[in-house]
């Protein structure tokens, strides 16, 4: 099984698509859980996954504080990712697995069977393009773009303390080559020594509303 992490707006639907494409298997939408178990349940009974949605002053928030909250839906999802998983997994059903909620933590449990790699851009200009392009009538997607940023810094922060590996989504040309390299790799250990990191930053490193 394989997961695609990263911060919205990266180009992770692209890359998955491509990569399914190229492994022959099916492809899964982290965010179809989301919108199915958000629809199943009451702000009541889970209040992250109802919060975009119930607290309309969130789209005036700092991007710092949209990150927290864009985590903490994360780890709500988690319970409902790990299950998925655990069920592909048993079943020796191989998926590529995509999403903005996926963190790189979720591969640890199964070893070998579950291969994951952050991709990450942190140029803010060309998410907030790309939010442009695909949402043309959004308006301004700036602060957005800036959220999708520090998500992805932490995302990479957290892959490069497990050993997850993380690959530059730009330049785009061989993004698929190395992602696919990257998953074919074995697993760093979490002091990060062994290997190369797959991305031109350094050491440390939303959902799409």
């Amino acid at each position: 099984m394989t997961l695609i992490c990263g911060a919205s707006g990266v180009g992770k639907s692209t890359v998955a698509v491509a990569l399914a494409i190229r492994y022959a298997t099916p492809l899964a939408e982290a965010d179809d859980i989301v919108t199915a178990l958000t629809a199943m349940t009451t702000s009541q009974q889970q209040p992250a996954l109802h919060y975009w949605n119930t607290h309309p002053e969130t789209l005036s928030w700092q991007p710092e504080k949209t990150s927290d909250l864009h985590f903490a839906v994360a780890e709500t999802m988690r319970p409902a990712f790990e299950a998925v998983i655990a069920d592909h997994v048993e079943a020796g059903a191989p998926v590529v697995f995509e999403g903005d909620y996926l963190l790189p933590e979720l591969a640890v449990p199964f070893g070998d069977a579950v291969r994951a790699v952050v991709l990450e851009d942190r140029d803010e200009q060309r998410i907030a393009a790309n939010y442009r392009t695909r949402e043309p009538d959004s308006g301004d997607q700036h602060e957005r773009a800036r959220v999708s940023v520090l998500v992805g810094t932490q995302l990479v922060r957290r892959a490069s303390r497990l050993g997850i590996p993380v690959v530059a989504a730009h330049p785009w040309t061989d993004t698929l080559d190395r992602v696919d390299g990257a998953l074919r790799h074995p697993r760093l250990n979490t002091s990060g020594r062994v290997g190369t990191r797959l991305s031109p930053y350094g050491s440390d490193g939303h959902h799409s509303r």
